[in-house]
């Protein structure tokens, strides 16, 4: 009686096994063509996969100081141009869907030169993203960062300045001539005057020198108000020219 080889670790599967296999992910790749995947990212829906700080989809930063130092990783990849775009497959969208877990509010100007999260390379669901022209502050953006901190428990908060801003720009030029400006531009401007004045007599560059300003009032502004209690908030600046976010806790 002759006996079969016994087939090796190495031995390449046979062509039934091979057809069985192309078959499956076929019919992957289809299903997920129909619900608008990718092809490519076909077979690596099914189970959760790690950001980049190594955490997958359903968890987040448990802390501030994680949570800052995602951020920090994720500006880092940006301003080196290798970003990795996360969170933005099919299954994050269905995820967040049907609930939000932001690790991080960031409270920015509306420069279409700073959006949160190209600059922190994130994805959906992962950062809650408040902007006025020049940070500035009212009841909606208010409640909108106690909204972010109370019910939906972000643990970090950023004001985030950015250079060569023109709200800034604006508020120096009010306060140097004198000249309201007009409309509604004219709160905007009131609002930052003081940061203007008070970095006037300052050395170096005026409005620069008013954005720092503007983010540390901000800041400290936010962490007097008890209902940001449960809450980090930092400052930040974001460079135009290199893409590069420095933080500022105080």
């Amino acid at each position: 009686m002759t006996t079969s080889p016994r087939t090796s670790p190495s031995t390449p599967p046979t062509a039934p096994a091979v057809s069985r296999r192309r078959a499956v992910l076929t019919l992957t790749a289809a299903a997920s063509l129909a619900a608008g995947v990718p092809a490519a990212r076909a077979t690596t829906l099914t189970s959760p996969t790690p950001s980049p700080s190594g955490r997958t989809r359903a968890e987040k930063p448990p802390t501030a100081a994680r949570a800052l130092a995602e951020l920090r990783a994720g500006n880092a990849r940006f301003a080196a141009l290798r970003q990795l775009h996360p969170h933005e497959d099919a299954a994050r969208r269905a995820a967040v869907a049907v609930s939000q877990h932001p690790f991080a509010l960031i409270l920015g100007c509306v420069d279409s030169r700073v959006p949160p999260e190209l600059v922190f390379d994130q994805g959906l669901g992962d950062l809650l993203a408040i902007r006025s022209a020049g940070q500035v502050l009212d009841e909606a953006v208010l409640g909108s960062i106690q909204f972010g901190v109370t019910e939906l428990g972000v643990p970090l908060v950023v004001v985030l300045g950015h250079e060569r801003c023109g709200a800034a720009t604006a508020a120096v030029e009010f306060v140097r001539t004198g000249k309201p400006a007009e409309g509604h531009l004219a709160r905007l401007v009131e609002e930052i005057a003081p940061a203007a004045r008070e970095t006037r007599a300052l050395p170096g560059d005026w409005v620069e020198n008013t954005v720092r300003a503007n983010v540390a009032r901000i800041r400290r502004r936010l962490a007097r108000d008890e209902a940001f209690d449960r809450a980090l908030i930092v400052g930040a600046r974001f460079d135009l020219d290199t893409g590069k976010v420095a933080f500022h806790p105080s």
